[in-house]
């Protein structure tokens, strides 16, 4: 079950959002939502849910065991990290592997055909948070099961973030309130992430999907998928996020931003303070400052650079276009760092905006490229200024919906709207657009069956 699903907006939410209004003790609200997010990953995943369930047992058994005999707590955090882990590699990378084993030896193994659960990643990365901040802090363990097991199944973000760090959950989990503002703000929220999904990510990816099936691109064919990608990973996962954040508001919980329009930094590294924002936190909370972080000189920094989005990239899934991706950032981060692309150096902004857009799409090809030889077929297109093939499959899909879509698209990847609510805040308008934002987006919904979603597999 997604979000923008008509079954989710009709039936599922409204379901839990008056269930939880009833109900008025913190422990009976955790309860249902429980039930629900269990239900809700059940829809799609009826028998992944099992796993889900016994990697939270596992992890609460081994806090309870800490907690009540105070004895190996390091071997134990040890175990259950490298449980997490196998588990991972064995759902999402042992196919790779073994078929990369192949290719490099020559041989041929059977390749282990395994499918992936839902938000495996996501839920994982949740999961060990848990584990590391309750060795760190033992107040932080918690007694009740089904909590914790809130804290990793809770709805609103199991499918795709953002990742919520446990530390920052668990006073939410004991105590926390919900007020009319807040159910306001949420839904209105909530309408914004659905609108950029529905109307914006969708009608980007039916372009995009047409410039990347193509064989030989053309010119333009490689332009425009060039930039309609980008702009449908960016909506289609901050759309996602915004819904994501609005429903745990109107359920009483505050999740943490994700996105802080990426498309308007000034370098790559201001750009990964601003997109996918709490993946960046994990990493650098349980993987750069533990290893020295920028503490032990220049060529340890660079390291710890390289590990971290080498680790980001094969996060994201099991092909080297995803490592190469990691890899090509790390390059780019460790270049600004260093002063070989002294960026932070430019005064004209423009230029430096310019220069950080181009190189994230580019980023976002081989990222979205199903090998690295598609990748560079369409970068290198990107460059063959004038040649003209195949091109007509694409201006058929540049219909002027499309046109008025896109440039929305583009003026909206910056903070234009944000200044003009901060100007001119009615409460009355922003009421009456949300809901004729959310009447569109429904109409779209059921009179269109494309509905991609591109973390959904992550």
């Amino acid at each position: 079950m997604v979000f923008s699903s008509v079954v989710f907006l009709c039936l599922f939410l409204p379901a839990v959002l008056l269930l939880d209004r009833v109900i008025k003790p913190v422990k009976g609200k955790n309860l249902l939502l429980t039930a629900a997010s269990l239900l809700f990953y059940a829809y799609g995943e009826p028998v992944f849910v099992f796993v889900l369930i016994f990697t939270v047992l596992a992890h609460y058994l081994g806090g309870l065991y800490v907690l009540r005999r105070d004895r190996y707590p390091r071997i134990l955090l040890a175990v259950l990290l490298t449980a997490d882990i196998l588990l991972l590699f064995c759902f999402k990378y042992a196919g790779f592997a073994v078929s990369s084993f192949n290719d490099l030896c020559g041989l041929a193994l059977p390749v282990p055909q395994i499918r992936l659960p839902v938000g495996i990643s996501f839920f994982t990365f949740q999961i060990m948070s848990y584990a590391i901040d309750t060795y760190r802090d033992r107040q932080l363990i918690h007694k009740s099961f089904a909590d914790l097991l809130l804290y990793i199944s809770f709805f609103p973000q199991l499918i795709a973030g953002p990742i919520v760090r446990y530390a920052e959950i668990a006073p939410q989990l004991r105590q926390r309130s919900v007020t009319g503002d807040d159910r306001a703000a949420g839904m209105r929220r909530f309408i914004c992430g659905l609108a950029k999904k529905v109307l914006i990510a969708n009608t980007m990816a039916a372009v995009a999907d047409t410039a990347f099936a193509l064989e030989q691109p053309d010119c333009l064919a490689a332009w425009v998928a060039f930039f309609t990608y980008a702009l449908q990973i960016y909506y289609d996962f901050s759309g996602y996020s915004d819904m994501a954040i609005g429903i745990g508001r109107m359920l009483g919980f505050r999740l943490p931003e994700n996105f802080n329009y990426p498309y308007a930094a000034l370098s790559v590294t201001d750009f990964w303070r601003r997109w996918h924002i709490s993946l960046t936190a994990w990493f650098r909370a349980y993987v750069y400052i533990p290893m020295g972080g920028n503490r032990k000189g220049r060529g340890r920094t660079y390291v710890n650079i390289f590990i971290v989005f080498l680790l980001t990239g094969i996060w994201h899934g099991a092909s080297y276009t995803y490592i190469l991706w990691g890899l090509y950032f790390a390059a780019l981060m460790i270049a600004e760092r260093s002063g070989i692309l002294p960026i932070e150096k430019i005064r004209f902004l423009p230029l430096r905006r310019f220069y950080t857009i181009f190189v994230v799409c580019a980023g976002f090809v081989l990222f979205r490229a199903k090998s690295v030889s598609q990748a560079l077929s369409m970068l290198r297109a990107c460059v063959s200024f004038g040649t003209i093939g195949n091109g007509g499959a694409i201006l058929s899909k540049l219909t002027p919906f499309f046109l008025f879509i896109f440039i929305a698209a583009v003026v909206g990847c910056f903070p234009v709207a944000q200044k003009l609510r901060q100007r001119w805040n009615h409460r009355g308008f922003s009421y009456a657009l949300a809901a004729t934002l959310l009447v569109v987006c429904v109409i779209f919904l059921t009179t269109d069956s494309y509905n991609p979603f591109i973390y959904f597999n992550f």
